[in-house]
């Protein structure tokens, strides 16, 4: 049976820094506060005329610089994002077009800060399937366009990214090798973004364009719910929290890792996020988490990694796999 590999990433984020002293400047915070409740120092932030597909296609640009890689052969263009440029057509579309790539396959997925790994997952199937050879899961957000910047518990958290990943069908090696999903919809009305609908199961949602979490319930489920989810995934594969190499939770606010971290008994520095320069960028947490720990010379070919994705939905989800890119053959670039 043919496997699947990730054998090339690339990622992108805005030019715009928002750091911790311009929040100073627009609402009731300071930089200590900030830093002690959610470890952000910065986010970068999109131009205005700079949307999720921009940002996609710079991603997989750098993909393709990086590794040599030829995409007009794709075959499925997977974006996962909760910010598209438009309710559609996709974003995925939108690629698949400025890439040029002639017949493919193109859908967007919405699982929120969960979505790449489902992206994941995803292509995972198809390629195990025989059904696909060659896909691109990207990973990407503009969260800033949906922030309220009134609202100090959330527009201090909020950033800008995406993260692109090519999977492809391998004959000889099988990098994923296990997962899990869940969602508990009972918490939907925790997190959200209205849209045509203004209640979830009777409770009146707030009708605005600006994203509404309630922080502590989420933070609350979190912490409950996702140690068990990682958990399960290393019972369903028969693997020890010890023989992961690096773990890659979603990046949404420090001091939620922290707790996870020690409730499943995984040391902090061997643990890899994005949030301290580039603020939670939902569906792209992970893939520049992942880059990040890649170009630092951290994580190498043969290393075990754990993704873990959770967010509005409430979805969550794992992907534990062995890392097997291709050589890159020229620089990463700057962030």
């Amino acid at each position: 049976m043919a496997g699947a590999r990730i054998t090339a990433i690339g990622s992108y984020v805005p030019g715009t820094r928002l750091t911790n002293s311009d929040l100073e400047r627009m609402v009731d915070t300071n930089n200590e506060w900030i830093i002690q409740r959610t470890g952000i120092q910065e986010r970068r932030i999109s131009r205005p005329d700079e949307f999720t597909s921009d940002l996609c296609v710079a991603a997989v640009n750098n993909l393709i610089q990086r590794f040599n890689k030829n995409v007009e052969d794709v075959d499925m263009v997977i974006v996962a994002t909760s910010t598209p440029d438009f309710t559609f057509p996709s974003v995925a579309s939108l690629v698949q077009d400025r890439l040029h790539i002639a017949q493919t396959g193109a859908m967007d997925l919405s699982a929120a800060c969960s979505g790449f790994v489902y992206g994941l997952h995803t292509a995972h199937s198809l390629i195990l399937s025989g059904l696909h050879k060659k896909i691109l899961v990207i990973g990407a957000d503009t969260m800033s366009k949906i922030t309220d910047y009134t609202d100090r518990t959330t527009c201090v958290l909020f950033g800008d990214g995406a993260g692109a990943v090519l999977v492809e069908q391998d004959d000889h090696f099988q990098s994923f090798i296990g997962y899990h999903l869940e969602s508990e919809g009972s918490g939907a009305h925790h997190v959200y973004r209205a849209n045509l609908a203004n209640k979830v199961k009777d409770i009146e949602l707030v009708d605005t364009r600006s994203l509404v979490q309630n922080g502590r319930e989420v933070y609350r489920w979190v912490v409950r719910k996702i140690p068990g989810g990682i958990k399960e995934l290393l019972k369903k594969t028969d693997m020890t929290i010890e023989e992961v190499d690096w773990f890659i939770p979603h990046s949404a606010n420090l001091r939620i890792i922290e707790p996870i971290c020690e409730k499943i008994g995984h040391p902090m520095d061997k643990t890899l996020y994005s949030l301290v320069h580039f603020g939670n960028t939902s569906a792209a947490t992970i893939p520049l988490s992942l880059d990040l720990g890649i170009r630092e010379g951290k994580v190498k070919n043969g290393d075990r990694v754990l993704l873990y994705g959770f967010g509005a939905g409430l979805t969550h989800a794992g992907q534990f796999m062995e890392l097997r890119l291709d050589e890159q053959v020229a620089a990463p670039g700057d962030l």
